[in-house]
């Protein structure tokens, strides 16, 4: 996709020095509904111009987190700025500079491409309205598709019609909630480069994801869980961080190796990799004593480089765990 999104002051904002401007910063953000606490405590500080990926289970808090970010959700607790301005007193101006991309569609489905973007246009009071239509359809490879209905559209044309609709007001954020489920994996390689070109042009970019790949592809990670940050950096930083030592098995008997896997207090994570399992662990002794007794010459173990995929499991069942032993008081 061609791209030529950014107007002139976005362009004189990308241009300065690599970590003058921070777009995001803030302090203690906390959220609550009724008694439950959904985000707690929560800091985060995000460069201009950087993709910013939020990783976490379901139910974890990275969508309430990411609208507090952006001043679309009230903080019951905590402070910061956003794009310049804070998040509490100007939370409306804003929401003027967000563009915001939920995990469903959520355009009018009897309307065209054309239609769609007028409309949104119109709600934002976009000067020259009827040219900025034209030039958002040309720049997301919408043209040939104008005056064609939403609703007949792939999932893969819808989510770039979403991602349109996001852009047609030039924000200086871009918020993004799972924005690729249902999409085929070329349509998610031609999103993420497109995000990427944004990016480069001082967009900044909040997204979360399940998609390991995708995360891979951000510059900075937070994975939350029980609306807290359990561990944040790049996703090299987040595999270091995190201290874990992973074995590849492969041999006869996987399911059974698995099941012995799985009951073995020092292992923390078993999974399944085509033909082979992932076992990852703490202690560079926890795996033999696992496979104790097993034949050497059919199983084969060898030690791996943990993925951020091996990391993610780990972290999400340990997360999983301690509010298990909290209620059993532990």
């Amino acid at each position: 996709m061609a791209t030529s999104l950014a107007g002139p002051a976005l362009a004189r904002e990308a241009a300065a020095p690599s970590g003058a401007a921070i777009a995001i910063e803030v302090r203690g953000l906390t959220k609550r509904f009724g008694t439950r606490t959904v985000v707690r405590d929560f800091d985060l500080r995000v460069p201009a111009g950087k993709i910013f990926g939020f990783l976490g289970p379901n139910g974890s808090g990275k969508t309430t987190t990411i609208r507090m970010l952006c001043g679309l959700l009230r903080a019951d607790a905590g402070e910061g700025h956003c794009l310049g301005l804070d998040i509490r007193r100007e939370a409306a101006a804003i929401k003027r500079q967000v563009g915001y991309m939920t995990q469903r569609f959520g355009l009018y489905e009897d309307l065209s491409i054309a239609e769609n973007l007028d409309f949104v246009a119109r709600i934002y009071g976009v000067r020259d309205r009827r040219a900025r239509v034209e030039q958002t359809v040309r720049e997301l490879g919408l043209h040939d598709r104008r005056d064609q209905l939403a609703g007949t559209l792939s999932g893969g044309w819808k989510q770039r019609l979403a991602l349109a609709a996001c852009l047609i007001h030039e924000p200086r954020l871009l918020l993004l909630d799972e924005p690729t489920a249902g999409v085929d994996p070329k349509a998610r390689r031609d999103f993420w480069d497109h995000i990427h070109e944004l990016a480069a042009r001082g967009i900044t970019v909040l997204v979360s994801t399940h998609y390991m790949d995708e995360a891979e592809r951000c510059h900075s990670l937070a994975y939350i869980a029980s609306g807290q940050l359990i561990a944040q950096g790049t996703s090299a930083e987040v595999i270091r961080d995190a201290r874990l030592i992973t074995w590849s098995i492969d041999g006869p008997g996987l399911p059974g190796i698995a099941e012995r896997l799985h009951h073995h207090e020092a292992i923390l994570s078993v999974a399944a990799f085509g033909n082979t399992l992932h076992a990852s662990a703490r202690s560079p002794d926890a795996i033999e004593q696992a496979l104790d007794g097993l034949p050497a010459d059919t199983v084969r173990v060898r030690r791996v480089e943990p993925s951020l995929e091996d990391v993610f499991i780990v972290l999400m069942e340990e997360a999983a765990a301690a509010p298990a032993a909290a209620r059993h008081g532990d």
